[in-house]
Order: C-alpha cells, then sequence, then structure tokens
C-alpha cells in the first residue's frame, strides 16, 4: 500500500516536495513512478526511479525542475518540485512497478491515493 502526502497550493516559482510512504518492502527489482491527473486529462508520467540502483528518468516537461529520489531505510520515495509552474497543477500519484522502468501508468499495479498540487499564477 502506498501513501501520497506532501500536496498544496504554491505561487508560481515556488516549490513543493511530495512523499510516498510504502506499507511494504520496495524491492531492489522493482521501479518507483511519480504519475500526474490535471481536470479533464489523461494521467501523465512525470518521473520514476530504479529502488536498486537509484537511477531515475524524467518526462520532458519536468526535466530540470523536478527530482525524484528514495529513502530505502524510510520506505519512502520523493519528488522534490521547484521552479513550479500554473500547468503543474494536477493530482499527483504514486505507484510501484514490479516489471521493469515504464512510463505507461498500465505497468504499475500499485497506487497511491493521490495528493492535490496546485500553482497560482
Amino acid at each position: 500500500q502506498l501513501q501520497a502526502s506532501g500536496g498544496g497550493l504554491v505561487q508560481t516559482g515556488g516549490s513543493l516536495k511530495l512523499s510516498c510512504a510504502a506499507s511494504g518492502r520496495i524491492f531492489s527489482s522493482h521501479v518507483m513512478g511519480w504519475f500526474r491527473q490535471a481536470p479533464g486529462r489523461e494521467r501523465e508520467y512525470v518521473a520514476a526511479i530504479r529502488w536498486g540502483t537509484k537511477r531515475t528518468y524524467y518526462s520532458d516537461a519536468v526535466k530540470g525542475r523536478f527530482t525524484i529520489s528514495g529513502s530505502n531505510a524510510e520506505n519512502t520515495v520523493y519528488l522534490q518540485m521547484d521552479s513550479l509552474k500554473p500547468e503543474d497543477t494536477a493530482v499527483y500519484y504514486c505507484a510501484r512497478s514490479p516489471k521493469g522502468l515504464s512510463n505507461m501508468a498500465f505497468e504499475y499495479d500499485s497506487w497511491g491515493q493521490g495528493t492535490l498540487v496546485t500553482v497560482s499564477s
């Protein structure tokens, strides 16, 4: 089970840090990802991290502004979001893929409940 938190209201250019705590162990073979869904739009891939190597991957929309990281000790994955823009407004979801790296939501089998990020202009 995944529990996401850390969303809120922030001004353009501001920062937020999202957390996703896993109740079960995250194995080194897992990939943890963040997705987002804005009103009226499809769920969109944001970033992913290979848990064993901690290698990270980003969508072009957030590269250079967002940083995904993970803590083995805390069994938690983070998403540091800087230089936020109004178009980053969405519900953000964390998810786990047991199948390896993917930017496709259907490859992820466990999802958190989502946390709302609102960026005001």
